[in-house]
């Protein structure tokens, strides 16, 4: 039998992780339950921190950690899925195609920053979705310092007022300052066309991060939206132009095109709409998860979020029911009442909220040491020893609060 996982980010890591779990624990051996992970490179981009300096350090090795639950790592990328026949074609690196057959399959192909079609944007703009899309801001940002100190030169817009533009706002004076200058004065202005920043998270919240936009000198566009993106500018719907020669989009993300290759109904994201096991109705053998999956996290009407905080826990969910029918061993449905967020602000401190309607619970410095905590231990790889490995995989008590 084969358990194949695509995507090696948090979904699909702790779906390996935690299958393997269950695989020992009913005692069944590698040759009996292969567990295959398909991806690229056996790394982990630690995604949440890409709005950082120094991106191409936010990786974490993988190779060991399979190796040490005796996970096959099969290096590629998953190309097509023919739900028919069972099986996965993926290019390698060497430009050549295999063919890997499953008898139950979990996508955990992630997502990816919606890009729209605005004229310029994919000449002009940045990200921090992907590892590739930072380091590359990150360079950029560093040019920055051999450039004539025009008006545009030390101003960054950001289009997208949630959860990953403030981030990448806040953290962007300091960044900025480190490459231009202690005596710097970088203008930041976050452009969003909702009525008020951080429209998502709460009334509780949305004070202090306007305050703590405030102390950091980051200006605001409300009700806008970057039209056109040339490079020494962009024109607002508002009918402003502010001159810059940095726009780094974060403004709405999908789930990764092959969640279409699965005969299956989608949500206006991409994501499959699986039920409380995770897998995909009317689709034998599939299970999703992560960003690729729309999943009910309690009875309450609340849905998984593109979220580490829930890629996680789905991730070890759906691994777990994938082996459980395989082994056949009663499946485990998914649920994930408890959900916190820890925004951070960059020199501003932190925020940390709990609850769907994400009450306030502490701010600034206290907020700031549970993000780093969060950010540098709490969601990266276990350590590459099997007894330690398939213990932090127990579904139950993965990004648990």
């Amino acid at each position: 039998m084969r358990l194949v996982i695509i995507g090696a980010g948090f979904a699909g890591m702790y779906a390996a992780l935690s299958a393997a779990r269950l695989r020992d624990i009913r005692g069944a051996t590698p040759e009996e339950l292969e567990i295959a992970l398909v991806a690229p490179e056996p790394t982990l981009v630690v995604r949440p921190r890409l709005y950082e300096p120094k991106p191409e350090t936010l990786t974490a090795p993988l190779a060991d950690v399979l190796k040490s639950i005796d996970v096959v790592y099969v290096q590629g990328s998953a190309e097509t899925i023919d739900t028919n026949s069972r099986a996965v074609t993926i290019a390698t690196a060497e430009s050549t195609k295999k063919q890997l057959t499953y008898d139950r399959l979990v996508v955990a192909s992630g997502s990816r920053l919606f890009r729209p079609n605005v004229p310029g944007l994919s000449e002009h703009g940045f990200s921090v979705d992907q590892l590739a899309d930072a380091v590359a801001l990150d360079k950029h940002l560093h040019s920055l310092a051999s450039r004539p100190a025009t008006n545009g030169r030390d101003t960054v817009v950001v289009a997208g007022g949630g959860f990953t533009g403030i981030e990448a706002a806040t953290e962007m004076p300091a960044r900025l300052r480190a490459i231009l200058g202690k005596d710097a004065k970088p203008r930041i202005v976050i452009v969003d066309r909702s009525k008020a920043i951080a429209p998502d998270m709460g009334s509780d919240s949305r004070p202090v991060i306007e305050d703590a936009l405030k102390k950091l000198g980051i200006e605001t566009r409300i009700g806008a939206s970057v039209e056109l993106l040339d490079g020494s500018g962009v024109l607002l719907s508002t009918g402003e132009r502010i001159e810059t020669e940095t726009v780094i989009w974060a403004a709405g993300m999908r789930a990764a095109p092959l969640t279409a290759q699965i005969p299956a109904e989608r949500d206006k994201l991409g994501r499959l709409l699986v039920d409380r096991d995770l897998r995909v109705p009317g689709v034998a053998g599939v299970f999703a998860t992560g960003d690729a999956a729309r999943a009910a996290c309690d009875d309450a009407g609340n849905y998984a979020l593109m979220s580490c905080q829930h890629a996680l826990r789905m991730g070890a969910f759906a691994g777990n029911n994938a082996a459980a029918e395989l082994l056949g061993v009663p499946t485990k449905p998914y649920h994930q009442v408890a959900y916190a967020t820890c925004l951070d602000l960059g020199e501003a401190g932190a925020i940390f909220t709990l609850g769907w309607e994400r009450k306030l619970k502490f701010v600034g410095d206290e907020a700031k040491k549970t993000k780093q905590q969060i950010n540098t231990v709490w969601i990266y790889p276990p350590r590459a020893e099997r007894a330690a490995a398939l213990a932090s995989a127990d579904p139950e008590h993965v990004s648990e609060l």
